[in-house]
């Protein structure tokens, strides 16, 4: 069982800036697709965004499109999101995930290894 451990997380104002970064404890990449996910309390988990190692393509959700940016270091196993302007709505704990098993690559479902989260909170 891969181990992801999520960091970064912190308090910001909005309109501030966190890089997450989720290290692994062994080389995931040939599963290909990570990706972060945040659930806010009281809401459902959601994708944020995700990476195919393979060819470096994304994908993102409506909200992080334009203000989030997930990449990857296959060198360090690392995966990062950095987070611009941020605003209170993205408030959350946000995990990262490995083991694409299929499907959309922003549905929680299509991930079967998950880390422990790393809360964000961002105030006015």
């Amino acid at each position: 069982q891969v181990q992801l451990v999520e960091s970064g997380g912190g308090s910001v104002q909005d309109g501030g800036s966190l890089r997450l970064s989720c290290a692994t404890s062994e080389y995931t990449w040939p599963n290909k697709l990570m990706g972060w996910f945040r659930q806010a309390p009281g809401k459902e988990r959601e994708g944020v965004a995700a990476i195919n190692a393979a060819n470096n393509a994304t994908y993102y959700s409506d909200s992080a499109r334009g203000r989030f940016t997930i990449s990857q270091d296959s060198a360090k196993n690392t995966l990062y999101l950095q987070m611009n302007s941020l605003k209170p709505e993205d408030t959350a704990t946000y995990y990262c995930a490995a083991h694409f098993v299929g499907g959309n690559p922003l549905r929680p479902g299509g991930f079967n290894s998950w880390g422990q989260g790393t809360q964000v909170t961002v105030s006015l």
